[in-house]
């Protein structure tokens, strides 16, 4: 009973008496510590191969890698098809391909590997991603290869898809978050019947004109090498490049090399406006506790392109006018020193919600904020928010600024902890500029932020139109041309003469 326990020597019984605790134990070997292996260990390598195919990797320490093709696709490229195509191969991913029969059958391979696959589709991004063990990189590329290249799109899968996307129609329309509703609003407003003002969401009418040979007429056109990524988080570059080679070089995809309609390389034009939803919001949430009626108003402005230098100071901006919702808690950490909260928020307690989305694209972006309250006091919320904006051409704290500098790169640098978003932050980069700013250039960005930055991109904001999406009972809601009026004014306030008549 005491056997093993009596051979062991602790730390306080003497086995070495005399030795200080911060000496080295005698005959004990010197201990290894891990280290960096300079600079190229963070660096992303990026290898562009025979056909105009880009792999990127980022190396990263641990059993399991996220890898995943990453296509310059989608709604905003629709404009010469049927709206709703991007919609539909996101829901198509990871079906039957001309290697395995159905979607079980890739569940089950992907299982063998301890792996998860997602498909996820934006306004110009299509994105295959496998997590899995690091062992089965060959498995995961040849799945992605196939998947991506080689779906076989049966009739039963598109049937399939078509209720699908009936249901989730359905349920955005009931669901009581109305922020997706009210983003494809503010972006239709914004980018009238263009490029990103383009619906993201398939629309009913279509879902019965979608078949394969639609679908393969716009996979000829955008589905080729010279526009997609394959990017990998926490392998080895060699070994990824080689299974690209594999996989991906001079394959035929499943859709031939037909006559494509072309590449639609338009640039995304700025319109402003307003889209009005008339709704009932007043039974969207039952039950013991239910969300009380709300009207929900967006309002934005063109801000800048992700490729331009004013980007960082409008991400600034950004996290400087912050906000979130009335029943938000905590410190600021969480956000409660921005403006969004100190002005709205905590002056106003009828405000349910003021939050600021900043949306930034290859050639246009869209700064905006989302104001919820009751019916009744939709005109003094669109004044306040409207306040807001001309309040940023106003001076700039340094403390407000350096708090919203910090909360960004702390923001940043939490979000690379994942793999899966460092990932994403590859494939994006590289598919957009082919190559990758590293975390701590873009920290050095952030830190030279200067009032001066603030003050001359809201300014060059402020000079646009207004779009905005209103969503719920807009009996209240002040014209486009007040809004665009008060935007305009020195104190955003809405015109005298409306606030008289009203």
């Amino acid at each position: 009973r005491c056997g093993l326990a009596a051979g062991r020597s602790y730390s306080g019984g003497g086995a070495y008496p005399s030795v200080s605790l911060t000496c080295p134990l005698p005959g004990v070997p010197k201990a290894v510590f891990a280290a960096a292996e300079g600079r190229e260990r963070f660096e992303t390598r990026v290898t562009v191969l025979e056909n105009g195919l880009r792999v990127a990797s980022q190396n990263k320490f641990g059993q399991f890698c996220t890898v995943g093709i990453l296509v310059n696709s989608g709604s905003r490229h629709e404009a010469k098809y049927l709206s709703g195509i991007s919609h539909f191969l996101e829901k198509l991913a990871f079906s039957s391909t001309a290697q395995f029969g159905s979607k079980d059958e890739i569940l089950l391979t992907l299982e063998k590997h301890g792996g998860i696959c997602d498909c996820q589709a934006s306004r110009d991004t299509i994105m295959y991603a496998v997590s899995a063990d690091a062992r089965g990189l060959d498995t995961v590329v040849n799945l992605l290869a196939d998947v991506a290249l080689q779906p076989r799109l049966s009739d039963e899968e598109i049937e399939m898809t078509r209720t699908a996307i009936r249901f989730e129609l359905e349920d955005l329309n009931m669901r009581p978050d109305p922020e997706p509703l009210l983003t494809e609003m503010i972006h239709a407003a914004a980018f009238r019947d263009n490029t990103v003002g383009l619906n993201r969401f398939c629309p009913v009418e279509n879902t019965d004109k979608i078949d394969r040979a639609v679908l393969h007429s716009y996979l000829r056109s955008y589905y080729t090498p010279d526009r997609m990524v394959l990017a990998g988080v926490g392998i080895e570059h060699e070994q990824l490049v080689e299974c690209a080679r594999k996989y991906l070089l001079g394959v035929e995809p499943v859709w031939g090399k037909g006559q494509s309609r072309g590449v639609d390389r338009s640039v995304a034009q700025y319109t402003g406006g307003i889209v009005k939803v008339e709704k009932d919001m007043s039974d969207v949430s039952l039950g013991p506790t239910p969300i009380p009626e709300l009207t929900h108003i967006m309002i934005g402005l063109e801000s800048c392109s992700f490729l331009e230098d004013d980007f960082i100071p409008f991400a600034v901006l950004n996290m400087m006018m912050g906000g979130g919702g009335s029943f938000s808690a905590g410190g600021p950490g969480k956000g409660m020193f921005t403006r969004l909260y100190l002005n709205v928020l905590n002056r106003h307690h009828w405000m349910y919600n003021a939050t600021s989305y900043h949306h930034s694209y290859e050639d246009t972006g869209l700064l905006c904020i989302h104001a919820s309250a009751d019916p009744k006091q939709v005109r003094e919320m669109v004044e306040i928010i409207t306040r807001e904006f001309i309040l940023m051409a106003g001076a700039v704290g340094e403390v407000e600024l350096e708090r919203a500098k910090t909360q960004l790169k702390s923001m940043l640098m939490m979000n690379l902890e994942s793999r899966p978003v460092i990932f994403e932050d590859v494939g994006r980069q590289v598919l957009a500029t082919n190559t990758r700013k590293l975390p701590h250039e873009l920290c050095a960005l952030i830190g030279q932020v200067k009032p001066t930055d603030i003050k001359r991109v809201v300014t060059k904001m402020l000079h646009k139109k207004p779009a905005v999406a209103a969503l719920g009972d807009l009996t209240d809601l002040p014209s486009y041309e007040h809004i665009q009026a008060a935007l305009s004014s020195k104190d955003g306030r809405l015109p005298r003469l409306y606030r008289l008549f009203r």
